[in-house]
C-alpha cells in the first residue's frame, strides 16, 4: 500500500505544471588530474527555472569519499541555488567518477536528481612531470 502512496506521489509531482525545475550550469565536472592531498571540491551552480520554490530536501554521495553540502532555504523561481561537493583525494590515487544523488520537489523523470564528478588523482610522490595537473581544485565554480 506505501509503496503504491509512493508512486502516485511521484507521478503527481511530476504532472504538475508549476513544478520547481533544476537548471545546472553543468551536471557533470571533471577536475582532470588532480595531486593527492588537497580536497577537490566544486560548487554545481543552478537556476530554479519552475514556476514554484525548489526545496532539496537531501542529498547524498555515491561513497563516503565525497561531501555535499546545499542551499537548505527554498530557491524561488529565478533565482540561484547551489550544491557544493567535496572529494577527499588522501590515499585514493586513481581515476574516480562519483555520483551525488539529489532529493527535493523540483520535477524529473527519475526518483531523484543526480549529478556527478570524475577526475584522475595523481599520487603526491609522482614526479613524472609529462602529466598535466589541474592546479586549481580548491574551490573549482561554475
Amino acid at each position: 500500500m506505501s509503496l503504491l502512496l509512493l508512486v502516485f506521489s511521484a507521478n503527481s509531482q511530476n504532472s504538475n505544471p508549476n513544478a520547481p525545475i533544476f537548471k545546472f550550469v553543468e551536471e557533470v565536472h571533471d577536475f582532470g588530474n588532480i595531486i593527492e592531498g588537497p580536497e577537490a571540491q566544486i560548487d554545481f551552480v543552478f537556476t530554479n527555472v519552475g514556476k514554484e520554490p525548489l526545496i532539496i530536501m537531501q542529498a547524498n554521495a555515491s561513497c563516503g569519499c565525497t561531501t555535499p553540502d546545499w542551499t537548505k532555504e527554498p530557491v524561488k523561481p529565478g533565482q540561484k541555488g547551489s550544491i557544493k561537493v567535496k572529494y577527499t583525494t588522501k590515499d585514493r590515487v586513481g581515476s574516480f567518477n562519483k555520483t551525488v544523488f539529489i532529493r527535493s520537489n523540483a520535477y524529473s523523470d527519475k526518483e531523484r536528481y543526480e549529478i556527478q564528478i570524475k577526475g584522475n588523482v595523481i599520487a603526491a610522490s609522482n614526479t613524472d612531470k609529462s602529466i598535466k595537473i589541474n592546479p586549481s581544485i580548491q574551490n573549482a565554480k561554475n
